[in-house]
C-alpha cells in the first residue's frame, strides 16, 4: 500500500493554514489598513457577515457530527476509516474547509478588515493544494468507485 493510500498527508495543513491566515490578516491590518465600506453599506455588510459566520459554524457542526457518527477521523492527515456522504458532506465534499473559509469571510464583513477576505482566498487555495488534493487521492485509492460516484454528485467546494 502506498503512502497516499495509507493516509492523505504526513502533516495536518488546514489548521495551520487558517490560523496563519487569521494571524496574518490581523498583523497586516495593523501595518496597512485597506479601504472599507462606509455606513450605511458597512452596516448591511456587518449583518451579512453575521449570517456568513453562522453558516460556517453550521457547516462545521454538521460535518463534525457526521464524521463522529460515521466513526471516522476528523484529522486531515489521518486515514479515513469510512466514507461519509451525509449531512454537510451531501452539500460539499469539504465542509470543514468551507466552514473555515466562510468564518474568515464573515469576520472580514463584521470587522471591516479586508485582509481577511484576501487571505481567506489564499488559505482556500493552499488548503486545496496541500490538503484536499491529497485527501481526494487517498479517498479514491481507499474507496474506489464509491468515492468517484460521490464526486460526481457533490462538488469539491460549493
Amino acid at each position: 500500500m502506498t503512502d497516499i493510500q495509507a493516509r492523505p498527508s504526513s502533516f495536518p495543513w488546514p489548521p495551520l493554514i487558517y490560523v496563519a491566515a487569521i494571524a496574518a490578516s490581523v498583523l497586516l491590518h495593523l501595518l496597512y489598513k485597506l479601504p472599507w465600506l462606509l455606513p450605511p453599506a458597512s452596516d448591511i455588510v456587518f449583518a451579512i457577515g453575521g449570517l456568513v459566520v453562522a453558516a460556517g459554524v453550521a457547516f462545521m457542526v454538521s460535518a463534525l457530527r457526521a464524521l463522529k457518527l460515521g466513526n471516522t477521523t476528523i484529522a486531515p492527515h489521518r486515514a479515513a476509516a469510512h466514507l461519509v456522504t451525509s449531512a454537510a458532506f451531501a452539500v460539499t465534499r469539504n465542509p470543514i474547509y468551507v466552514a473555515n473559509t466562510l468564518v474568515m469571510i464573515g469576520i472580514a464583513l463584521i470587522s471591516g478588515i479586508a485582509w481577511f477576505l484576501i487571505l481567506a482566498l489564499v488559505a482556500a487555495f493552499l488548503t486545496q493544494k496541500l490538503a484536499i488534493e491529497p485527501e481526494e487521492r487517498h479517498l479514491e485509492a481507499k474507496f474506489g468507485k464509491k468515492y468517484r460516484d460521490y464526486c460526481k454528485k457533490v462538488r469539491r467546494w460549493l
